[in-house]
């Protein structure tokens, strides 16, 4: 699976927070483990890569920096 730092989980489960985007993480550490960021409440959580694949039903990827075109001026 192409998963990527910043990028917004949506899993097939929500959140126990009972707030709104509480389907959506956000992507904190990737490896073995995934450090995920609830979008309702910010509470963080670590979970094994396993479980949090088993558990996504989409990934939103976040667009890339242009940092590199920006200082080419």
């Amino acid at each position: 699976m192409d998963i990527r730092l910043n990028d917004i989980l949506e899993m097939k489960k929500a959140h126990p927070c009972g707030k709104e985007n509480n389907k959506q993480f956000l992507v904190l550490r990737i490896g073995m483990d995934f450090k995920i960021r609830c979008l309702g409440c910010g509470h963080e959580i670590m979970l094994p890569r396993m479980k949090a694949e088993k558990n996504i039903r989409k990934v939103i990827h976040q667009p890339e920096n242009q940092s590199s075109a920006a200082d080419s001026d």
